[in-house]
């Protein structure tokens, strides 16, 4: 058995299996970070898909209660 490691452009699927076996952090950092940009592409249709409608806008003031102030009493100083 030979210890010369793969070429990743000659035997990609091996290569893949030493580099998982050998260096997996790196290996499975690499996996986990090119799913990102393929997780982008797929999660909004999904989402929709599955009723998840868009978002209620965030209030930018705090609302006025209609009619005049109460007072309270009984707590003056």
């Amino acid at each position: 058995m030979s210890t010369v490691t793969p070429r990743f452009w000659s035997q990609p699927f091996r290569y893949m299996r030493w580099a998982s076996h050998e260096k997996p952090a790196i290996f499975y950092s690499i996996v986990v970070g090119s799913l990102g940009p393929v997780l982008m592409v797929v999660v909004p249709p999904v989402r929709r898909a599955l009723g998840d409608g868009p978002r209620e806008r965030i209030p930018l003031t705090y609302p006025i209660p209609p009619g005049p102030r109460k007072i309270p009493s009984g707590y003056d100083d």
